[in-house]
């Protein structure tokens, strides 16, 4: 699953694959933003941990889960 999060005031995003799904991100950004915590964590296939500031939240785009095709397309 492909994830991209934008930061306010920064020309640059965030970019990293994650096993996590779909339904499961957009849980923990709404539990994160409905509770007033000031951070939410996401990790990624490499077990690396990203740690925002929810308040410096611009976007959170969930790319859809596309299954990788082997071989040549006729």
């Amino acid at each position: 699953m492909d994830i991209r999060i934008g930061i306010l005031n920064s020309p640059r995003e965030i970019a990293f694959s994650s096993n996590q799904g779909a339904a499961e991100i957009e849980k923990i950004v709404a539990d994160a933003l409905e509770s007033e915590r000031r951070f939410v964590s996401f990790a990624d296939e490499k077990g690396n941990t990203y740690i925002v500031h929810t308040s410096s939240l611009a976007y959170v785009e969930v790319g859809a889960e596309e299954q990788r095709r082997v071989g040549f397309v006729a």
